[in-house]
């Protein structure tokens, strides 16, 4: 059985209707956003508490949560539940961007597309899951306990939805490194044996990462330079078990198998 791509050169689409059916995956990803934004601005408040949760625990008897700015007490739960939205719709924008690029593909680089984008999925999430019940116990904690007599912990509240939205970002795209690992082995980019001999620069890079997209602590640098080497490592275990494609090779073996025979 041949493995051919869905969309053979001969019957290539044209650039107007590639850019109809990429129009339409976007409104699709758009009305979808929309709907589950929807469902969840009814909730925006307590998912605000629930976001919070993590700081509040550990700020002093009689102090609070405040709000600096007039509209910051609709506008920072909007906010929230509108990124919330896109974070719970990732599924099916991922299942629509694969939609758009998976005719270009040949049979058996959809057989690895499909688990990468399933694990890129989980691990994102993985990712956002270690920072909310991980490291913002402990950052927070740092925090609080370290604030000089006499000053009164008393967050407000958008400062802290930005802090937040900047470490689940980070940390669950740092969960993504096995899946770019194996892409950049899969693509012919680079081999597991550079990979192995680049160690030692990726877990200073690792720490580099770490200082830059968290806070000045080493708390939580660490909490997201270790992950992200340990990551590293499991990549590379993965990436041993693929091969680089080898596109043209395939396309060459396909128009032999799709010439009639003599």
């Amino acid at each position: 059985m041949s493995d051919k791509p869905t969309v053979t050169p001969g019957d290539d689409m044209p650039l107007v209707a590639h850019l109809t059916e990429l129009r339409s995956r976007l409104l699709r990803i758009i009305v979808v956003w929309m709907v589950i934004f929807a469902g969840l601005f009814y909730f925006a408040n307590d998912l605000y508490t629930f976001i919070s949760e993590p700081l509040r625990a550990y700020m002093p008897e009689g102090t609070s949560m405040i709000a600096t700015d007039v509209a910051s007490p609709f506008l920072t739960p909007f906010k929230l539940a509108l990124v919330s939205a896109l974070f719970l719709a990732m599924p099916f924008v991922l299942h629509q961007i694969w939609g758009f690029i998976a005719p270009g593909l040949y049979k058996h680089e959809k057989r690895l597309a499909v688990p990468l984008l399933a694990s890129s999925i989980v691990l994102f999430y993985s990712g956002m899951a270690f920072a909310y019940f991980v490291v913002f116990p402990l950052v927070f904690g740092f925090f609080t306990s370290t604030a000089p007599a006499g000053v009164a912990v008393m967050t407000d509240i958008n400062k802290y939805l930005d802090f937040v939205l900047t470490l689940f970002m980070a940390f669950g795209l740092s969960f993504e490194i096995p899946v770019a690992t194996v892409l950049m082995v899969l693509a012919g980019i680079v081999d597991v044996a550079k990979l192995k001999e680049i160690r030692p620069y990726v877990i200073v890079g690792c720490f580099v990462i770490g200082m830059v997209l968290t806070p000045p602590d080493v708390i939580s640098q660490a909490l997201l330079a270790i992950p992200m080497w340990l990551l590293y490592e499991v990549g590379i275990l993965f990436s041993q078990m693929v091969r680089p494609i080898k596109r043209d090779a395939d396309a060459t073996a396909e128009k032999t198998e799709d010439q009639p025979p003599a």
